[in-house]
């Protein structure tokens, strides 16, 4: 009379076929998650592009021929300030319209706004008056942006620099380029109200 049950060799190998699925189970689950966090991370990038370009959009399109003051009062040579990279100097400044007035605070509705490149980060800087009035704290518009570049249209030519020669005037349009990690080189351009000198 043969007893039922299983043997050594029997056991062994149910063993080392669960321990292959259990092992497939557990690379699997780390794909999946490792592709779920690739895709977390992809689309905060592509939100905070996405936000950073409507920010540039609305700023850019409401542009207001005005020169401003300086905190020493000193009257600033040019309405709209552009360089191609920023070193050393704003990347852009002008006065914008439209700045919304919801707590009834006594300023006006226009802004003067810098935007600056400082260690890879786009910038945001404003100031809560338009003459002699310090910049705000810094607003990161984008993070990790290699290679920023601004060109600035004149008539039908893109030029780096928007300077002294094109006083009070404004550029038709503002080209940025930038190399984003993950998401590789973006190219944006926004109209402007591009007021003529």
């Amino acid at each position: 009379m043969k007893r039922a049950g299983f043997t050594l060799v029997e056991l062994l190998i149910a063993l080392s076929i669960f321990a292959l699925l259990a092992g497939g189970g557990v690379v699997l689950m780390r794909q999946t998650l490792d592709g779920h966090e690739i895709a977390a991370r992809r689309l905060e990038r592509v939100g905070e592009l996405q936000r950073a370009r409507a920010l540039l959009q609305t700023d850019l399109s409401q542009i207001a021929r005005r020169r401003t003051r300086g905190v020493d009062g000193t009257l600033s040579v040019d309405a709209f300030f552009g360089s191609e990279t920023g070193q050393g100097t704003p990347l852009m400044a002008f006065v914008r319209r439209g700045w919304e007035n919801v707590d009834g605070d006594a300023r006006p509705s226009l802004q003067y706004v810098e935007y600056h490149v400082v260690e890879g980060r786009l910038e945001r800087r404003y100031r809560p008056l338009l003459d002699g009035a310090a910049l705000s704290t810094p607003q990161v518009v984008l993070t990790e942006a290699d290679n920023l570049r601004l060109a600035y249209l004149n008539k039908e030519q893109w030029i780096a620099n928007w300077r002294n020669a094109l006083r009070d005037g404004q550029p038709r349009a503002v080209r940025l380029e930038a190399s984003l990690p993950g998401l590789g080189q973006v190219r944006m351009e926004f109209l402007t109200p591009g007021l003529e000198p």
